[in-house]
């Protein structure tokens, strides 16, 4: 064996086991909430396989697919979203920034409104669109090569004209297709059953050991791509991986649950500033944002007595003061154009 060295970094290590305990409860709390109340030990008791027969069907069959279905969003969200912010080397890189969450939400309206499936899944009419809206990004700001301020700015008005295609195919649908869709659109995880969860977790189970065995590779991309090369790192492939990789996580997430906003943005952004790295950490930025996707959808379940709202909505209003924070620190750092 030959040898193998490494960074151990305490606090990030801390920070992910954290960051998972707290996830965990969050999760076990989703399942938990509902008409038919449940604690948290008869759910955990559920979860392992033992306990009232009546409350396991009601938390394995009825509840899990949901929780597991945000679980599975918030960490693809998280981890696509640290993927293009560091190979960017910009924090406002985001795939719902850059218009690849709009290009995938465009592509599944059109067959939800049109009718052109032929013949395939959900999920892989939403990844066709993320990597058709990716290659016109990419083309659209290469001049001699890329840079993350003009992939923000490409992106932002791909992101509109996908926008505009979407608000255009559902004012022209019929009233009860508009309706699917814009269920759809906010971003919600109601209803979710294994038939979304099933592909997701396949692609989850492919494409975040993928993230994380480029990550070693994405960081000596953040030292230039003549330094990069200089150390042995094939530039462009490495590229092409992460942005494959991310596209498709953000590909069969929002084909699972819909555009849920703000997530990709803001956990690399939180789990960077808990782990005090100077990139946003792979792992962390996942478990982030499952932990705020469960959070949130927590609380859309309980913020209106006897309503439950889309999950998008509460990410929404939590991801707002994010955006803008961020867009204030670019300015004063004088990078914000």
């Amino acid at each position: 064996m030959p040898p193998v060295s490494g960074t151990l970094r305490l606090r990030l290590v801390a920070v992910c086991l954290t960051l998972t305990a707290g996830t965990f409860v969050a999760f076990c709390w989703l399942l938990s909430v509902g008409d038919y109340p449940i604690t948290l030990p008869e759910v955990v008791q559920a979860l392992a396989g033992y306990g009232d027969p009546g409350t396991m069907v009601v938390v394995r069959e009825l509840r899990l697919p949901r929780a597991a279905a945000g679980l599975l969003v918030g960490l693809a969200f998280g981890i696509s979203g640290a993927l293009f912010q560091t190979m960017a080397r910009n924090p406002m890189a985001s795939p719902d920034v850059i218009g690849l969450i709009q290009g995938s939400g465009t592509a599944v309206v059109a067959s939800i409104m049109l009718g052109w499936t032929g013949g395939l899944a959900i999920q892989t009419i939403g990844l066709a669109g993320a990597l058709a809206t990716a290659l016109i990004v990419y083309l659209l700001a290469w001049k001699r090569g890329t840079t993350g301020y003009r992939i923000i700015l490409v992106g932002i008005g791909v992101s509109w004209m996908c926008t505009s295609a979407t608000d255009y195919l559902i004012a022209r649908g019929g009233q009860f297709q508009a309706q699917a869709a814009v269920g759809w659109l906010v971003g919600n995880l109601n209803g979710r059953d294994w038939t979304q969860v099933v592909p997701l977790a396949l692609a989850c189970a492919v494409l975040i050991p993928a993230a994380l065995l480029l990550g070693r590779l994405l960081r000596t991309l953040q030292l230039g791509d003549d330094v990069a090369a200089g150390l042995g790192t094939p530039v462009q492939l490495t590229r092409l991986g992460l942005m494959l990789t991310g596209v498709g996580l953000i590909a069969f997430g929002t084909a699972a649950a819909g555009p849920i906003a703000f997530v990709a943005l803001a956990a690399p952004q939180i789990a960077q500033r808990l782990a005090g790295t100077a990139w946003p950490p792979t792992l962390a930025s996942g478990l982030t944002g499952a932990l705020v996707v469960l959070v949130s959808d927590v609380v859309a379940a309980r913020l209106i007595p006897g309503a439950e709202l889309p999950v998008g909505i509460v990410t929404g209003v939590l991801g707002a003061p994010v955006l803008l924070w961020l867009l204030i620190r670019a300015n004063r750092a004088g990078s914000g154009g």
